[in-house]
């Protein structure tokens, strides 16, 4: 797995909206882009969710602050990526991890090369499995974020959550 990162001026960020009341911040000057390239293979899962947690908490989003955030976002990253290495290796034999951390919000995307636009399958409990973008869904609806799926140019798709970066209440 490979790490590029690189620190824009206004980093892409999807048409978020800060829910009504919220208190966001990120940490004094955090603000960037960094991408991971890797194969679709299982081993991907453990690698990207390391990889992320590593970056967010260089980044200084670490501590009981952020650890809502933090265990969030890597549930999050776990699903995603297993989907892309379950449902999509075949035609993507490589997919793309991104963060964005911008104007309060952190952004974490799974780019693949398959065509397939996934959905949220029922909460069917006589399933052992099958859950994970309601999973996905839940945890970004209760942390007052958003999420979507979108295509890309080349006909894969990108899976993407935006989520608001709580700020610390002083003293913490």
């Amino acid at each position: 797995m490979h790490v590029r990162g690189d620190q824009p001026c206004e980093p892409p960020l999807a048409t978020g909206t800060v829910p009504v009341g919220a208190d966001v911040t990120a940490p004094p000057g955090v603000e960037g882009v960094w991408r991971f390239a890797a194969p679709a293979v299982d081993i991907t899962v453990s690698h990207a969710r390391h990889a992320v947690r590593d970056l967010l908490l260089a980044q200084g989003i670490a501590g009981p602050a952020y650890q809502d955030l933090l265990d969030g976002l890597l549930l999050i990253v776990s699903e995603l990526v297993t989907n892309s290495v379950r449902h999509a290796a075949l035609l993507s034999p490589e997919l793309v991890v991104e963060v964005v951390l911008a104007n309060g919000w952190v952004r974490v995307s799974v780019e693949d090369s398959h065509p397939y636009r996934p959905k949220a399958l029922s909460e069917d409990f006589n399933r052992l499995g099958g859950r994970g973008l309601l999973l996905v869904k839940a945890v970004t609806a209760e942390s007052g974020g958003s999420c979507d799926v979108e295509r890309t140019s080349r006909g894969g798709k990108i899976i993407w959550v935006e989520l608001p970066i709580p700020r610390p209440r002083l003293g913490a």
